[in-house]
């Protein structure tokens, strides 16, 4: 309604004009009359013109508002000229006056008004945008600005070996005024009044030329002797405006070799102190600043800050191209933002097919095994918003093996506790194929080591339970006998241990073949093993199928182990002539498998410790069972969270438990 009032409001100053007789001249201009005849034309009634000149004022307004004068000025002239002529036309022909100068003064005000209130409007959200994006540096500068001066001086005290040094700005007045310094040494020769007058005049110098200058120690001080020692003045330069200056005082002569090192820092603390001006001088106010010089400036300097962000931003792709890891960013269309060259790599790219993939064409170069299918992965990781981390083994690439991980970047800035929003999707391939190899190494002498050491002891204890046997021997042999054998068997109990510690620590190491696997064929298999165990103890095991239950990327061999260890605990610790039922069935992106008993149950103070390794439960009444070694339930733990699932545990004491995992579907 704005845009409206503004018009209608001009078409009735126009109107006013009109009516007071102001615009009879330049009405004039466009009536042809007869020299013959000398009465004026006659010209319309108050309210018909007055009808007349607001509906031109205000369809020039409103097609102004709504297509923008690029569109409409091109119509907008046609039109007055056509009423021009018209006006011309019918003045000369029936003697009347159609008021088109005041239709068409209306037109152009009201077009002319709305334009300047369209391009305030724009100038006003241009403001706010660069005060928004200036006030908000601070998130992802390196430190407060004194604290940069200082960190940067010191920097190059590291490689120049200053002997002062002194950052200036300019002051209200344009002159410069010292902002940070560092000495490095009490000799006090830069604190002589004639010594800082001439430290200053340089940096004055360099700043009006723009050009880093340098001069020694025998010229800027007057030490006939000189000592080699150098001042060197670089002009603070950002986005083409002189912001400040620096001066620093070297121990020995400068070395042309270092100028690319100041100029980067000089360029860095002008991006600071731009970057601070800004900070202080605040907002221009919203009223008139599209007319106001002093507001234009700001809104410079506001850009200068965006444009400093963009330039340090820009840091972060060279950090990624340093590190042995593949990187991408991929932004929320798919397309890539920056892919670092260990990813070209990895993706078996070159740079020119590396510059049009998508993240897509990116997923597909790993394809294979349990990673066919890139898009679900993707929607997973959008959907749910957690990590998605495969192990990927390509026997075609010498039995390369890659560990790929997508996650979803997030602003944890968000403000007013909003949730965080998604930005931008991270994906991340390291070669693991060395270090695979290292621990299938290791896994092998470990099984050697054990084999190696039970072969013997099984040989100590067959012969120490063969002589027992013998009638013959004294009592006393036989007493030593038996410590032999029952110490033989403690010491194959500790070596059972150590490999099953061995074992579920390397876990999340081993080397893992996933593979599409379903559930109710690893239950069905599990349950056919075990059942001469639970018939010795007259329990029944039932399984309760899912139908149409989708696969899940897992290793068999663990998860069947994981599902024996679990079935194995229900036939164990369940009285005679119960039931351990085995169900599978599918929960939204994840299937789960769950056995359940009619036991003993487990005490409520146990129920979140049964997954620690060697813990094990003491029942009342009861000691804890001396053949368990407290490591079957850290090992389904452990395998289960390695494959991106979740345990459970429901028990009731007396009534029995209910152990359950999942796993993510394919």
């Amino acid at each position: 309604m704005m845009p409206l009032s503004l018009a209608c409001m001009v078409s009735l100053a126009v109107l006013y004009l009109w009516s007071t007789g102001i615009l009879t001249t330049i009405q004039a201009a466009f009536l042809l009359r007869d020299p013959s005849e000398s009465v004026r034309a006659a010209a319309p009634q108050l309210w018909v013109g007055a009808l007349m000149i607001l509906a031109a004022g205000l369809s020039a307004g409103f097609a102004i508002e709504r297509a923008g004068v690029k569109r409409i000025l091109p119509w907008l002239g046609g039109g007055l000229l056509v009423l021009a002529g018209a006006s011309l036309a019918v003045s000369r022909l029936l003697n009347i006056d159609i008021a088109f100068a005041p239709m068409a003064l209306a037109a152009l005000m009201a077009a002319f008004v709305i334009h300047v209130r369209r391009l305030w409007v724009i100038d006003q959200v241009l403001t706010r945008s660069l005060k928004n994006a200036a006030s908000h540096a601070d998130r992802i500068e390196g430190g407060a600005a004194n604290a940069r001066l200082m960190s940067g001086l010191r920097l190059l005290d590291t490689v120049l070996h200053l002997d002062d040094a002194v950052i200036f700005n300019r002051d209200e007045n344009e002159q410069l005024a010292p902002a940070a310094r560092l000495r490095s040494s009490t000799n006090g020769n830069l604190d002589r009044n004639s010594t800082w007058r001439e430290g200053v005049l340089l940096c004055e110098r360099a700043a009006r030329s723009g050009q880093m200058l340098a001069m020694t120690a025998a010229v800027s001080t007057g030490d006939e002797n000189g000592n080699g020692r150098s001042s060197v003045a670089l002009p603070l330069v950002h986005e083409g405006r002189t912001v400040g200056a620096l001066l620093v005082r070297l121990r020995e002569g400068f070395d042309q070799s270092d100028s690319p090192l100041l100029l980067a820092v000089g360029k860095q603390l002008a991006r600071n102190f731009q970057r601070d001006e800004t900070r202080k001088a605040g907002a221009p106010r919203d009223f008139m600043t599209l007319l106001s010089s002093g507001a234009a400036e700001r809104r410079l300097e506001s850009f200068g800050v965006v444009s400093g962000l963009l330039t340090e931003q820009r840091f972060g792709a060279g950090v990624l191209s340093e590190t042995s890891d593949g990187h991408a960013v991929a932004y929320l269309d798919g397309t890539l933002a920056y892919m670092n060259p260990p990813l070209i790599t990895a993706a078996r790219l070159t740079e020119n097919e590396a510059r049009s993939v998508d993240l897509f064409s990116l997923l597909d170069r790993f394809r294979g095994g349990v990673f066919d299918e890139p898009s679900i992965a993707v929607r997973r990781v959008l959907q749910t918003g957690d990590v998605y981390e495969r192990e990927l083994h390509f026997p075609d690439r010498n039995n390369q093996t890659l560990e790929l991980r997508i996650a979803l970047v997030s602003d944890r800035n968000s403000e007013n506790g909003a949730s965080p929003q998604p930005l931008c999707l991270a994906v991340t391939v390291r070669d693991v194929t060395r270090i695979k190899e290292y621990e299938k190494l290791k896994s092998d002498m470990i099984s050697l080591m054990s084999h190696e050491l039970r072969t013997p002891i099984t040989s100590i204890n067959g012969f120490a339970e063969i002589l027992m046997s013998d009638e013959g021997i004294p009592a006393e042999s036989r007493e030593f006998l038996g410590i032999i054998n029952s110490e033989s068997q403690r010491l194959s109990r500790m070596i059972n241990t150590f490999l099953a510690v061995t074992q579920l620590e390397a876990a999340d190491k081993q080397e893992v073949s996933k593979i599409p696997l379903r559930l109710d064929d690893v239950v069905r298999e599990t349950l056919a093993s075990l059942q001469p165990t639970a018939k010795k103890k007259r329990i029944r095991l039932v399984e309760q199928p899912s139908s149409r239950l989708p696969p899940v990327a897992a290793d068999r061999s663990l998860i069947t182990q994981v599902v024996t260890n679990l079935v194995g605990n229900a036939i164990k610790y369940s009285p005679e002539r119960t039931t351990v039922t085995v169900s599978t069935m599918l929960e939204a992106d994840t299937v789960r498998l769950s056995v359940e008993d009619r036991g003993y149950g487990i005490p409520p103070e146990s129920v979140d410790r049964v997954w620690e390794k060697f813990y094990r439960v003491a029942r009342d009444g009861q000691e804890k069972d001396e053949e368990s070694t407290g490591l079957g339930l850290s090992f389904v733990r452990e395998v289960v969270e390695q494959h991106g699932g979740r345990v459970a545990l429901e028990s009731e004491v007396g009534r029995g438990s209910k152990f359950s995992f999942t796993l993510p579907r394919l």
